[in-house]
């Protein structure tokens, strides 16, 4: 009904535009009370809240009626699996009479019998970034090899590779559960193979795909299942179609959906076998929602609802990713720690995914992997938001880093400069951006400093707590009438903390400075270590990091030099201690952290120490005396805030005297 309202009234309003000429008030206002009427008309029609409510439960029901139907086809699925390795075990029983095999392979494969027998054999794809390798018993990639990088112990990096990974399409045919792991595929290819392996390079590509063909299939009728490779030269991304051709009668045509199963045990690559556990996990995205995750700090299953994007096995410096070319329906995402005792592994991720599946048709479902390192611009560069799997921290944090820190630091890195002397000259810049508010905050201390003597007599004159009140009143009052803020301190050093934060999210994650050494470290995105310890230390590990410990030892002289020239009596009691506490604490965290954050704070508050000697000699705290002893003289003007501040003061002591 709203549509036709719509189009009447644009008609009408269109034809009162083309004719105003010749019509009269009375046209006008005719066309006017029809356009409000069936304003009015509309919005009467429209369905109240409890429709709305209604409505919003019938599809509520609709798609749990859907869901459940498919949690029974899992499960339906999962009991045929046992019963699938059953037989599989009495196929590998050699006492068994091939005609036995033979009839069992019928009766459980129906139309893809054949198919369970050949030769499992490894075919090479190869561009300039990776080695890719997909096995003939499967049709999937069985392996994945980054060229340009290797583990911590200088093997070559494999994302995954050989029965740690598995893939596996399941489809019902002629009432059977048909799994694609264990079938064998036909290479088809017209590209050009040398040494076994084909190879493609720069702004190039090639086309390789693996078919799965039932046993009727004929050249005459051809029908099968492909997996189609699109590889590009220089791209970390590869298209993979799943396309069925001719297979009506194979695959059973009220199919509406093909399951995969996506398993990836994790290998070890980093130095740091905890700090990688602790960023590797499953990341997903929906596709018209953010980005989201499981907890890396323990395993954890999630049910995810319609609209998938993209599926990631990520970890600290690399990722997996399986993207749907529109969505997946549903999904299933878990990961599972193996125990520390396992040096060469880290975590089982899996996933069961839901895909649309049209039956009584051919069909092309588009997807694609990523196989790729986690740099920041190649992720994001496709434009799907696969760099939100790079942890650069939330809200203002990640927008510094994204928007300021990695294009200073990129633009740093076109030089072809050691990271070490990056970080240096990027630190340098940073220091320099906050130089004025470092200024203000020694200017506001400064001042501070200059009346200590004067609120110290306050004190004396006010020594007991009941007049705690009267000495407040009496400080803000001094402070009111010398012209000084006491919170005018404070904000510069809340402005330089959003950058504290984002470096320590920055150095961590960036795979730039991954096996890049510089001085002793080795490895500025892993601890640095001068002695490896003969036993371990709780909280604090079986190595020492001395860019942890100059980091500290230099907190602490900072520490003590920022009391003695910036002190102004008005510190609480007990915070000294604990000032002096903070940096032995972080020697602790930081032991097992990035060399790189480390040698950044480091670098930090040498320089810091430096812009204290400069502000000392810049700043005359005789000239803030005489400014601050003609400011007493004049009159004083009460702020608002300063007459809120006043007001709930005597308020308090009104309330206190009632008490007695």
């Amino acid at each position: 009904m709203s549509y036709f309202c719509t189009k009447f009234c644009i008609y009408n309003l269109n034809t009162l535009t083309t004719t105003s000429l010749i019509m009269n008030r009375d046209n006008i206002l005719g066309l006017i009370l029809i356009f409000v009427i069936l304003i009015g008309f509309s919005i009467w029609n429209a369905p109240s809240e409890e429709e709305k409510e209604q409505m919003r439960r019938a599809q509520d029901s609709i798609r749990a009626l859907r869901e459940a139907e498919q949690e029974l086809i899992r499960e339906k699925q999962a009991l045929e699996k046992e019963t699938t390795n059953e037989e599989e075990l009495v196929l590998e029983d050699q006492e068994v009479p091939d005609s036995v095999k033979t009839a069992l392979l019928k009766d459980r494969l129906g139309l893809f019998a054949g198919a369970a027998t050949g030769e499992d054999r490894i075919i090479t794809i190869e561009n300039d970034l990776m080695v890719i390798k997909v096995s003939k018993k499967g049709g999937h990639p069985y392996s994945v090899e980054l060229k340009n990088y290797k583990t911590w112990d200088q093997q070559p990096l494999m994302l995954f590779y050989g029965d740690r990974n598995e893939f596996d399409l399941q489809f019902y045919s002629q009432n059977r559960l048909v799994s694609t792991r264990n079938l064998y595929f036909t290479p088809e290819t017209r590209a050009n193979e040398s040494n076994g392996t084909y190879k493609v390079s720069g702004e190039d590509s090639i086309t390789f795909s693996m078919r799965l063909y039932p046993d009727n299939h004929t050249q005459g009728l051809p029908k099968y299942l492909e997996y189609k490779y699109t590889i590009r030269g220089n791209e970390y991304m590869v298209d993979f179609d799943i396309n069925t051709v001719g297979m009506y009668d194979v695959i059973a045509s009220n199919t509406s959906f093909f399951n995969l199963t996506w398993n990836k045990d994790v290998p070890r690559l980093e130095k740091s076998r905890k700090n990688e556990m602790n960023n590797t996990t499953v990341y997903y995205k929906f596709l018209n929602d953010e980005v989201d995750r499981l907890r890396e700090t323990r395993d954890g299953t999630e049910k995810l609802s319609a609209g998938i994007k993209w599926i990631a096995y990520k970890q600290q410096f690399f990722t997996s990713v399986l993207i749907a070319g529109e969505s997946f329906n549903n999904a299933v995402v878990s990961t599972e720690s193996f125990d520390e005792s396992n040096e060469d592994f880290l975590k089982r991720m899996e996933s069961n995914i839901d895909i649309a599946f049209t039956g009584g048709t051919d069909n092309k479902i588009p997807l694609s992997f990523y196989f790729g390192p986690n740099h920041f611009n190649t992720l994001k560069s496709h434009d799907l938001s696969l760099e939100s799997q790079i942890p650069l921290g939330w809200a203002i944090f990640g927008w510094i880093n994204r928007y300021i820190v990695i294009r200073v630091f990129n633009y740093l890195d076109s030089f072809n400069l050691n990271y070490g002397i990056i970080i240096l000259i990027l630190t340098l810049m940073l220091k320099l951006v906050l130089f004025p508010i470092a200024y203000k905050t020694y200017l506001s201390s400064a001042r501070m400093r200059v009346l200590k003597p004067e609120i110290e007599e306050l004190g004396k004159k006010f020594p007991k707590k009941e007049d705690a009140m009267k000495k407040q009143q009496a400080t803000m009052s001094l402070y009111r009438k010398a012209g000084v803020n006491p919170m005018a301190g404070c904000v510069p050093m809340l402005l330089q903390f959003p950058i504290l934060i984002a470096m320590f999210r920055f150095f961590p994650a960036s795979i730039e400075l991954r096996q890049e050494g510089f001085l002793w470290a080795d490895d500025l995105s892993s601890y640095d270590s001068i002695l490896q310890l003969p036993f371990e230390i709780p909280w604090y590990g079986d190595h020492v990091s001395l860019f942890t410990l100059l980091m500290t030892v230099s907190t602490i002289l900072y520490t003590k030099m920022n009391s003695q020239m910036m002190s102004t009596g008005t510190q609480m009691p007990g915070m000294k201690t604990m000032l002096y506490m903070m940096p032995v604490m972080l020697l602790f965290v930081f032991n097992s952290y990035a060399s790189g954050l480390s040698y950044y704070y480091f670098l930090a508050n040498i320089i810091t120490f430096i812009q204290m000697y400069a502000f000392r000699f810049m700043i005359d705290e005789d000239k803030i005396r005489h400014k601050i002893e003609h400011n007493k003289k004049k009159p004083v003007k009460k702020s608002s805030w300063m007459k809120r501040l006043e007001d709930m003061q005597k308020q308090q002591q009104q309330k206190t005297r009632q008490r007695k």
